[in-house]
């Protein structure tokens, strides 16, 4: 009565193997050296050179590759880039912490507190 469906159906599930699947841990590491990335370039901005170096070999570690280092100054108020570098570093300790990635905690907690320090801990509050 009805001739039979020769080809495939656009509703039905696409070939998981043709896409590539990552891990959480691989997307957590993605994240994590993407926060330090943008970490690190505040970092050199502010010309911390002992914590961009630091930061740069965690990226490396996370990366496999070394990172591009930020070589132009933007001329950016120094109390500003204080608390972006605040913010990007809070949010490096939340995802490190969500890999259990001690060493990057530990880097990105004293990172914080420096950028804290710097701004005299009471504007992080207004803030």
């Amino acid at each position: 009565m009805y001739e039979p469906i020769r080809t495939r159906s656009v509703h039905s599930m696409a070939d998981t193997a043709a896409y590539p699947h990552r891990s959480r841990e691989e997307e957590l590491d993605i994240q994590l050296a993407g926060h330090l990335s943008a970490l690190l370039a505040v970092t050199d901005e502010l010309a911390l050179d002992t914590a961009a170096d630091r930061i740069a070999a965690q990226v490396a570690r996370l990366r496999g590759a070394p990172p591009a280092r930020h070589t132009a100054l933007s001329g950016a108020d120094p109390v500003a880039l204080h608390r972006r570098a605040h913010m990007l570093a809070g949010r490096a300790l939340v995802v490190a912490a969500s890999r259990a990635d001690t060493a990057v905690a530990i880097l990105a907690a004293e990172r914080m507190d420096a950028h804290a320090a710097a701004l005299g801990g009471a504007e992080l509050a207004a803030a």
